[in-house]
């Protein structure tokens, strides 16, 4: 099992910019694959961005590619989500999630509490 502990969030304004970061600790292994999901309210949670540790696989849903970048600092045992030129559209909740083996898209098992994301116009 992997512990996760999101932190980053915040408001800001439309075209502003926030870092997320995502601590791991417990069974932290090369293999495993980071997702960052956001649930808006009154919407189903999606998948925004994914990467296995190495960083040599990497997704991302449409909706932020070319705005937002997932990376990885192995030393630190965190992973990052850089999201530029926000939208008001992107306010959320941002869980980061983390898995052992599989696909980047789904089945994930271990979540974080969350940190709002919150993109005023």
């Amino acid at each position: 099992q992997v512990q996760l502990v999101e932190s980053g969030g915040g408001l800001v304004q439309a075209g502003g910019s926030l870092r997320l970061a995502c601590a791991a600790s417990g069974r932290t292994y090369s293999t495993i694959r980071v997702g960052w999901f956001r649930q808006a309210p009154g919407k189903e949670r999606e998948l925004v961005a994914a990467s296995n540790w190495n960083g040599r696989n990497t997704y991302y849903a449409d909706s932020v590619k070319g705005r937002f970048t997932i990376s990885s600092d192995n030393a630190k045992n965190t992973v990052y989500l850089q999201l530029n030129n926000l939208k008001v559209e992107d306010t959320a909740v941002y869980y980061c999630a983390a898995k052992y083996a599989g696909s980047l898209k789904r089945d994930y098992d271990d979540w974080g509490q969350g940190t709002q994301v919150t993109v005023s116009s």
